[in-house]
Formats: structure tokens, sequence, C-alpha cells
């Protein structure tokens, strides 16, 4: 499995070497469809045995000629490694269902080809967040993906058969999210990051199938939809015009909360309610002081729709599957998994700031000021902590899952935010993930850990 990183730089044509790479990329993907034969066993060790290959023998027999000038210059190749690696770790993670694997192996592979194609070709117009990616190149992204993943989740299983249309949709809106995680402009080769959680998003819709009909047809959904809209458009005015919101913020505010109100009804949608007051509370709480000292959140404190996104996505998506899969226990759990992370990670951060009297690297423990990027400190942890633990406490109040899911989602969130300081020390202080990129994972490792107690909650 030999590829270089693949982006699609300012459009100024496709030379010889770059299309050479992206034919490789895509022709790689091929072998995606040998799934269906190999099974998990042997996937895995072709996986690893191209990864060692990639790794120690490529560059040796002519290997280089696929290498841009950069990487000529830095001795190096980081995506020859990193598509094997991702691709076994595709293969490690989804081993029982194989055809998730494959379709997310097609998305990176297809997708992400001929986006750079694409791109490369007839990408002039680029995306308003991101010069170095274009229309064009993203639109091919979506189509070719699309389609190449939906071929292998109808190819790879050997048990069971998805309908075409069914395929289609989800597959579809799959490449979709992973087409916008790669517009957006992080410093983070994206080989790795994109098709997990693409595989990750993939698996809960695939759970979805069979769901939809009794979920569109259940009593009283046509009035719990009208509900909704009305109190996420009072509530986003009312944040709007309390100054805790900008305009994308509103937006996406109002498409997060109707979703999780159409999904979860009332209870579900308390537990986000919980989450915006604990978190537009804390950033307020002594913002004149924390701004004062160049800690307090830009533009006043409004959040936008990147903002809103990163930290209530996850748990937007935990509460759709809850609602259409035969695992609602599982994925509540999740669901407040990503609340409490993201409430916790607010609060220790808003609070260490204001009244951190020793603040330490999370890396290496070594005192450092307020405000460094993955600095901890007691009072800001206990803070964190707390305000997990109000949102673990209010939905087992609430009968989203029992008791016994309190303590595993205070966990999980715990877990959440240290690897946020932990991964914000190492990374986003070099500049190769931005804050709502660390929001994003953390609140997706926080719902991970919180889900993986579910046999013991139930």
């Amino acid at each position: 499995m030999a590829t270089a990183p693949v982006t699609t730089p300012a459009a100024a044509g496709l030379s010889r070497g770059e299309l050479l790479r992206k034919i490789v990329h895509m022709g790689v993907g091929l072998i995606a469809f040998l799934l269906h034969f190999l099974g998990p066993l042997w996937s895995a060790v072709c996986a690893a045995s191209a990864l060692g290959f990639n790794l120690f023998l490529l560059p040796r027999i002519g290997g280089r000629r696929l290498w841009r000038e950069a990487e000529l210059a830095a001795g190096s190749s980081l995506g020859i490694v990193l598509y094997p690696l991702a691709v076994l770790l595709l293969i490690l993670v989804f081993y029982r269902r194989l055809e998730i694997a494959a379709a997310a192996w097609g998305i990176l592979a297809f997708g992400d080809g001929m986006a750079s194609v694409a791109g490369m070709q007839l990408g002039r117009t680029k995306l308003p967040w991101n010069p170095r990616k274009s229309w064009a190149g993203t639109l091919a992204y979506v189509i070719f993906g699309t389609f190449a993943a939906m071929a292998l989740l109808l190819w790879t299983p050997r048990d069971h058969a998805y309908a075409w249309g069914f395929a289609l949709a989800v597959c579809f809106a799959t490449t979709l999210l992973a087409a916008a995680m790669e517009s957006l402009p992080q410093g983070l080769d994206d080989n790795i990051g994109v098709p997990l959680v693409s595989g990750l998003f993939l698996l809960g819709l695939v759970l979805t199938e069979g769901h939809w009909g009794p979920f569109l047809t259940q009593e009283g959904l046509a009035l719990r939809l009208l509900i909704a809209a009305a109190v996420n458009s009072g509530l986003a005015g009312a944040a709007y015009v309390a100054r805790t919101v900008n305009r994308s913020g509103v937006v996406a505010g109002f498409l997060v909360g109707f979703f999780i109100y159409a999904f979860l009804d009332w209870r579900g949608y308390l537990l986000l309610f919980a989450f915006f007051v604990i978190g537009s509370a804390c950033t307020k709480l002594g913002y004149r002081k924390k701004e004062a000292a160049k800690l307090a959140q830009e533009n006043k404190g409004r959040r936008g729709a990147r903002h809103a996104l990163a930290n209530a996505g996850v748990a937007t998506a935990c509460a759709a599957f809850a609602a259409l899969t035969s695992h609602p226990v599982l994925f509540a759990l999740a669901f407040a998994g990503a609340f409490a992370t993201a409430a916790a990670d607010t609060s220790s951060s808003e609070i260490g700031q204001l009244i951190g009297r020793r603040t330490y690297l999370a890396t290496s423990f070594r005192p450092v000021p307020r405000g460094t990027e993955g600095a901890v400190s007691l009072e800001g942890t206990l803070a964190g902590v707390l305000a997990a633990a109000v949102i673990a406490n209010l939905g087992a109040v609430l009968g989203l899952y029992p008791w016994k899911g309190v303590l595993p989602i205070v966990l999980a969130a715990f877990i959440g935010t240290t690897f946020e300081s932990v991964v914000g020390a190492a990374l986003e202080r070099r500049r190769l993930l931005d804050n709502e990129a660390l929001n994003f994972l953390n609140t997706l490792v926080g719902a991970l850990i919180a889900a993986v107690f579910a046999p013991w909650v139930r």
C-alpha cells in the first residue's frame, strides 16, 4: 500500500508525478474488495505486512519516486506509512463488520484520491473556510467516495445483504461527513482520523437498518417536531440576544437542538440545555478578569457554529442512534458521555483560568502559566468533575439510563478531558489541531468510553 498524503493545493494543473501518486492511491483501494474473501484475520495480516513493506522496503526499491519534493528533502514520507496504518486500524476496530472497514477504506482511497485530481484540474473556486481546498475537489470527494463505499458495503458481507437504497443513503451521509472533516484547515495529516471517525459514524448508521419506518410512523412524532422547532427557535433567539452565540451559532444551535429533541424528546433536550447553561455560565463568570489577563474566549464569549458542532455533534449523532437502533442504553450513555465531557472541558478550562492557583502541563507536569495549551489545575479539574456529575445525574433522573451509568459517565468525562489536555499540549501548541478539533475529539472519546460500560449498566 504505497501512497503519499492526499491534499488539494491551489489549482495549478495535475503534474505527471502527482497523477501517478493518485493512481497508486486509488489502485491500492481496489484491494478492499478482497476483504470479502480474506476475513478479519488474514485482512489484518495483509494490512500489517503492507505497513511493514511501506515502512522498511518500499523506499529502498524505488518507492521514493512517489514522494513529493518536500518529502524528498525531509528524507521521509508520512503518508506512505499512514495509509496502510489506517487500513490496519479499520480492520482491527471493525473486525466483526468488515464491510464497515471496507467502505471507510473506499472513501479514503477513491473519495480522497479523486478530490485531489478534480481539485488540481478544476478547483478554481476555493472553499471560504479553507483556500487550500476547492468546491470541485469536495464534490468529487462526495461523489466518488459515496459510490465506492456503497459498492464495498454491498459486496463485502458474507452473511448479510443490504438494500441498495439504504446502502446509498448511509454511504452518502458518511462521505459527506468525511468530506466536511477533510475540508477543515488542520495541520495534522487526516489519513487516520477521518477514516476512523467515518467508520464509527457508518457503523451507527448501519445499525439503524429496519428502524426508520417504526420511528417515522410513531404516534406523536409530528407534534414533537413542531415543539422542537418552536422551543429551539425561542431559545436560539434568546441566546443571541444574551450574546452567548453569534449568528452562525444560532443556526447550528437550532439544528442540534431540533434533532436532539426530535430523537430523544424533552429528556435528551434537557441534557443539551444543562450543558449550554453550564458552559455559558462558566464562560461569562469573571469574564472581565479573564479578558484583562488575555485568557477569555474571543468575541466576548459568543459561540459560533464550529463551536456548537464540535461540542454537540457527537452527542447529536448518539441521540439519533439511541432512537433508531436496538441499543438505546448504549447510545444514551454515549450521548450523556459526550455532553458530560464537553461540560467538564468547558468548566475546567474557564474555572481553571479564573481561579486556578497552580497550573501544570498535562504531558510533563511542569508548572506553566494559566491559559497555556494543555495546562491543568486542581481547581479546574474539580470544576470539570462537578459539571460532568451534574450531567450524568440529570440523565439518570430523566431515565435515559440506569443509575449505574452515572459513575461511568463521570469517569468517561474525566478521561476525555485528560485526553484533550494531553493532545492539546502535544499538538495544538504546534498548531496541528485547533480548539474545535480537540473539542470534537474529546467528546468522541468521552462517548466511546461511556459506551464501553453499557453491558455493565444494563
